[in-house]
């Protein structure tokens, strides 16, 4: 089993307050976020970018595995994802992640490329915690 770990504090209350997050390898110490880096442009990240990376990470490696067991070797894959905040009474959900997939793997058609990323993207870790709707838009070639 393997657990992972992060952590974020909070300084004042509200759109004035600031935040900063930090994982347990380090790649985040003390990040920014806040009401202007979730709803504006400000310098830092967000909940939603990171469950993006989360999700774009997770799903192509998991695609990279999947292509391997069935016996390919040589290939490419490059994942966006854009998770999507909407406003849910007072408060927030989050309601889809879509993935966009672009790859080349030699030696597979398209329908079994297609067919082997949709079972990633079920299986994926990341995509069976998520309760929104996920979307995977390919591009192969």
């Amino acid at each position: 089993m393997v657990t992972r770990s992060a952590s974020a504090s909070y300084e004042g209350l509200g759109k004035d307050g600031k935040g900063k997050i930090t994982t347990q390898s380090g790649v985040l110490s003390d990040t920014q976020y806040g009401f202007n880096t979730r709803f504006e442009d400000g310098a830092g990240t967000n909940p939603e970018e990171l469950i993006a990376a989360a999700h774009a990470g997770c799903f192509t490696m998991a695609l990279a595995f999947a292509l391997a067991g069935a016996g390919h070797s040589q290939g490419n894959l490059k994942t966006d994802a854009k998770v999507t905040l909407d406003k849910d009474g007072d408060g927030f959900t989050i309601t889809k992640s879509a993935l966009t997939l672009t790859g080349h793997v030699e030696g597979i058609d398209q329908a079994e490329f297609e067919r082997i990323a949709n079972e990633a993207k079920a299986g994926c870790p990341v995509s069976k915690v998520l309760t929104c709707e996920i979307t995977l838009a390919t591009t192969f070639g």
